[in-house]
């Protein structure tokens, strides 16, 4: 959760490698709620009719308590009415049904989605005094996923549906084609029923589909302005990981930065094979080959696709549940890795070239090194936990991903010698490097609370010992760390000053970053380890938040210093623990009270609300040149500052937009930073 005493929008700037990736703002009494990522379906056998949709419970509490129901009133939670809308489409595709979405935002900021599936059943519901599609649209779990024959297996964490749309949305429209005619209904003002379902006309050319049409409710969310790229990067992963779907996407609003006003189109006929290939497009691949194989169980399927590529992270494996990210991992990840470090193993003592009693045995952090892969299995039930219900619990799944690994990445292996030689051969490098590591680790590891000589800067911890109420400032230049240090609350503010750069570790094996010291100093003073051995119950801080200049090199600064959290302190990231600070650029007096202003944005915003007001706007300095009292009043004081929460959703977009950000491919760097640097200043991932 992120201090903000007020809401907070992206200003434009140069994207110049900015992945700052925020979630939202909220307040520190903002109350926390489960993710809810959505419901996605798999082929089915039976019928699709009124009796098909069952019910779970009402709707009464979504508007009262929207968190509980999409994660937050924050574009988050905004977006996520999107997704709740298409994974219903996406169900229809999964059932084979359905083979184009198109989503288009309207000129007036209204979301609409049409597809071509069987459309909602509009009979009679056999328990209920109304429609089959009116008891979708009003009444909580309801649909076709809960015990009919509507669907055989279903993603939904919650299932929560399409009437949680209903209920934090202004206007919803529906039309319904089936049964050659087109129905519609209506309703307003968070689910109340406008207009009944009525027959309005034949559907055209015998057609048959759904089309939703709602207006988020500016009352619930904290803003309802859709951002074109965060639907684009969710709608690709969704093509890719359903083979041949076509997704489009349109944004009619005017004024745009981006234009995208033609559709956009993602399908994909390799389906996982594509998604690893556009994830190692920005990175030198190993061999040109991608790997694939599936396995089809009792009521379970995976399918795997594999590729390795030069560079030194470990944790390019992104698995899938129905169409669900598991951010966690789970019991699909836990069968793969098991078995990939087997098999690897075999092979490179029988055909790699390790030897048995001279090299030491391959460990799983070897052979994934530069590994690319996507595991997306299809199960009838899934068991989702974790903090986040992020993580797949099914231990069945786990039998059917190590039988398929054994069985066909070893056949893979043997059919592709050249490949699977070079693999081994860039996992026995790595191995040698992790024992490089171990010594650079165990001396960081030995310095305890920075004593070791020649760091750049020297940690003023705070007095608490409790993590959940300590702050470490992570703070650009020794000036400002210097104010810093004045200005903290000495309680729970700890402030550990960087001088410059730090390490790109995008480029770097761990051995060499673990001898650089600004390194050196962030895995100390946080504590908890780094890389595979990182312990997020160790963690010193539960609020690490990264406090730079406003300008290019501060940018540049967050980037290199959120790369390294993402790739070696991973859990950080996952458990919300990092933040961005947001100095203000401009200060201005109402009176005798000093107003400040985080950018031209918030300027502009404040002057339309203000519009008789002639006091000048002063820009404020850099943070090296703020004393310690303009810095507390502006940055610091949890009463005042606004922090952005850095969250990663998504992990393989991530992966992608870090690859690309601070990978080697230089084009694939720029057409990046010239697609979204006139959208937003920081970047959703």
């Amino acid at each position: 959760m992120a201090d903000a005493p007020h809401d907070e929008t992206p200003s434009e700037e140069p994207a110049e490698a900015e992945a700052d990736a925020p979630s939202e703002n909220t307040t520190d009494s903002t109350e926390s709620a489960e993710q809810r990522t959505g419901e996605t379906a798999a082929v089915a056998p039976g019928s699709y009719d009124a009796e098909a949709i069952t019910v779970l419970e009402g709707l009464e509490a979504v508007r009262k308590r929207p968190g509980m129901y999409i994660g937050s009133t924050g574009p988050t939670g905004l977006h996520h009415l999107v997704y709740e809308v298409v994974d219903n489409s996406v169900d229809e595709a999964m059932a084979g049904y359905c083979s184009t979405i198109e989503v288009t935002i309207l000129e007036d900021g209204g979301c609409e989605v049409v597809d071509n599936g069987r459309g909602i059943p509009v009979g009679k519901h056999p328990k209920y005094d109304m429609t089959a599609a009116e008891v979708v649209l009003t009444v909580l779990h309801a649909g076709g996923k809960f015990g009919g024959d509507g669907y055989k297996v279903s993603g939904g964490l919650h299932g929560v549906g399409v009437s949680v749309v209903n209920a934090l949305s202004s206007k919803v429209e529906v039309e319904i084609d089936r049964e050659g005619k087109r129905h519609a209904m209506s309703f307003e003002d968070g689910g109340n029923l406008k207009d009944k379902l009525v027959v309005t006309g034949d559907a055209p050319k015998d057609r048959t589909g759904t089309t939703v049409r709602f207006w988020a409710d500016p009352t619930i969310f904290e803003d309802t302005d859709f951002r074109a790229q965060t639907l684009l990067d969710r709608f690709q992963m969704m093509a890719f990981l359903n083979k041949g779907l076509e997704i489009k996407f349109r944004d009619l609003r005017p004024d745009r930065p981006v234009d995208n006003s033609e559709f956009t189109v993602f399908k994909y006929d390799g389906g996982i094979i594509d998604f690893v290939e556009h994830l190692n497009q920005s990175k030198e691949a190993l061999f040109d080959s991608v790997g694939y194989f599936e396995q089809v169980g009792d009521g379970e399927e995976v399918e795997i696709a594999f590729q390795w590529n030069t560079g030194f992270n470990s944790d390019g494996l992104h698995s899938f549940a129905n169409g669900i990210t598991t951010i966690e991992g789970g019991m699909h990840e836990e069968g793969f890795r098991k078995s990939l470090t087997n098999v690897v193993n075999k092979y490179a003592f029988s055909r790699g070239g390790l030897k048995e009693g001279k090299d030491d045995r391959l460990q799983g952090e070897d052979i994934r090194e530069g590994l690319t892969a996507i595991i997306s299995v299809r199960l009838s039930e899934p068991q989702f936990e974790g903090q986040t219900k992020g993580k797949l619990g099914n231990v069945s799944i786990r039998s059917l991903v190590e039988k398929a690994t054994n069985e066909k990445l070893a056949e893979w292996l043997e059919e592709n010698p050249n490949e699977g030689k070079a693999m081994v051969h860039k996992a026995i490098q790595a191995s040698r490097a992790r024992e490089a590591a171990r010594s650079a680790r165990d001396l960081t590891r030995r310095k305890s609370g920075l004593e070791g000589a020649g760091l750049p800067g020297k940690l003023t911890d705070c007095a608490s010992k409790d993590p959940a109420e300590s702050e470490l400032y992570i703070v650009e230049g020794n000036s400002a760390g210097g104010s810093a240090k004045e200005a903290r609350n000495p309680h729970t503010m700890a402030i550990l000053p960087i001088r410059g750069k730090i390490l790109n570790v995008e480029r770097a094996r761990i051995d060499k970053m673990l001898k650089n010291t600004e390194v050196q100093s962030l895995i100390a003073a946080i504590g908890g380890g780094v890389g595979v051995e990182f312990d997020n119950s160790e963690a010193r801080y539960h609020k690490v938040i990264l406090l730079a200049d406003a300008d290019v090199d501060g940018s540049h600064i967050r980037t290199l210093l959120l790369t390294f959290f993402f790739r070696q302190m991973r859990e950080l990231v996952e458990a919300g623990y990092i933040y961005v600070a947001q100095p203000p650029l401009y200060s201005t007096k109402v009176g005798k009270e000093k107003i400040y202003l985080k950018d031209d944005i918030a300027k502009d915003a404040f002057l339309e609300e203000h519009p008789k007001h002639k006091e000048e706007f002063a820009r404020l300095k850099g943070l090296g040149e703020m004393d310690a009292s303009e810095l507390w009043e502006t940055t610091m004081d949890p009463e005042r500052r606004t922090l952005l929460q850095i969250s990663v959703e998504q992990a393989a977009i991530a992966d992608d937009i870090f690859s690309v950000l601070m990978g080697d491919d230089v084009e694939s760097r720029k057409h990046f930073i010239q697609t979204n640097a006139k959208d937003v200043r920081f970047l959703d991932i």
